[in-house]
């Protein structure tokens, strides 16, 4: 396996640079994995996929406005997009601005002053803040789009879900975004179950792989939680022969991840299956073709970049030529890719 498997060519005017309004007209590409057939339809219908007694598993996360400038003593203008939070002053970075060594000192525009304590990974640094930074954002924080989203985003909220609850993120879990309020009631109408997770999305997410083997790739570690009550909702879904469908590649992962650490690793569709359990806690699943997946039966998610780690776990889940014809199809048909395209739903 080598990481050029998984490059595909995109045309620049297939990236969606602007969200559909309303969300859930966004278009769908529904994928059966068993017979690798292919369905054109709209978000909005995802319903008549779904079964009474399924049960989506949602990423709860919400995004942080987490891009703030400051300036050196020299004048300087400095960009801090905050990663993680280590503790309530201390935060990875990822900094843009020269001279930014251990010990530089920046101060926040409107905001406080914060000192480099380590150089991390390249441009990350280890940042100390004089005081938590979280009052101050929504004065000086600006929400981080994705590299590849040069359009100006009006509504920021179009950046997060509808049900995200909980800061943290770095980037949207955006499988999600395709959600309206009437759609969950709509499909909770029809008896298909909601359950949450939280993984905060960090900007791993949008770094491709460079090493030959995608094997050898250090992926970063992110925090997430499955609740006890998630936990017992899959539980019983799977004992009453129903699905668990994860919306994104965060819910997998988390579920995955919990799934990874119960004391027997055995399918949890097996008769003799330990019952998945509550996680908090930082992961570092790395899902390659290969992996034998424990709770997930089906997912929803977007169209992912060339050569990344979600590319590379949707093909472990679907099979890679699969994915790759789809992503083909997809081209073709004008579907439009990343943060703000369009949806697959892989059954």
């Amino acid at each position: 396996m080598k990481t050029s498997d998984f490059d595909y060519a995109l045309p620049p005017e297939c990236i969606a640079q602007t969200p559909v309004e309303p969300r859930d007209s966004s278009r769908l590409l529904v994928l059966t994995r068993d017979t690798g057939t292919l369905e054109h339809s709209i978000f909005r219908n995802i319903g008549n996929y779904l079964k009474p007694g399924d049960l989506l598993v949602l990423n709860q996360t919400r995004v942080i406005p987490a891009r703030l400038f400051a300036r050196k003593p020299t004048g300087g203008r400095v960009e801090l997009l905050l990663l993680r939070k280590r503790d309530d002053l201390t935060w990875e970075a990822l900094v843009g601005g020269k001279g930014l060594r251990v010990a530089s000192k920046v101060k926040i525009e409107e905001g406080p002053e914060a000192e480099i304590l380590e150089i991390l990974n390249g441009a990350e640094r280890l940042v100390r803040f004089a005081e938590p930074i979280e009052p101050y954002f929504p004065r000086v924080g600006h929400v981080p789009l994705p590299p590849y989203i040069h359009e100006k985003l009006d509504d920021p909220e179009r950046y997060q879900t509808v049900y995200a609850r909980e800061p943290g993120s770095a980037a949207a879990p955006t499988a999600g975004l395709h959600f309206t309020p009437r759609l969950l009631d709509e499909l909770q109408a029809q008896g298909v179950r909601l359950g949450w997770v939280t993984l905060h999305v960090g900007l791993d997410t949008f770094a491709p792989v460079t090493e030959d083997d995608p094997a050898e790739h250090k992926i970063h570690t992110e925090w997430c939680e499955l609740p006890p009550e998630t936990a017992d909702l899959i539980n019983q879904t799977r004992a009453r022969g129903g699905r668990v469908i994860a919306v994104g590649t965060t819910s997998v992962r988390t579920l995955e991840s919990a799934a990874s650490l119960n004391t027997e690793h055995r399918p949890l569709n097996t008769e003799h299956c330990s019952l998945l359990t509550a996680f908090t806690g930082p992961t570092s699943l790395y899902i390659l073709p290969g992996y034998q997946f424990k709770v997930v039966d089906a997912m929803i998610t977007n169209f992912h970049l060339p050569k990344s780690t979600l590319l590379m776990l949707v093909s472990a889940f679907a099979g890679r030529e699969t994915i790759l014809h789809a992503y083909e199809v997809a081209k073709r048909e004008g579907y439009r890719f990343y943060s703000f395209g369009d949806a697959m739903l892989i059954l």
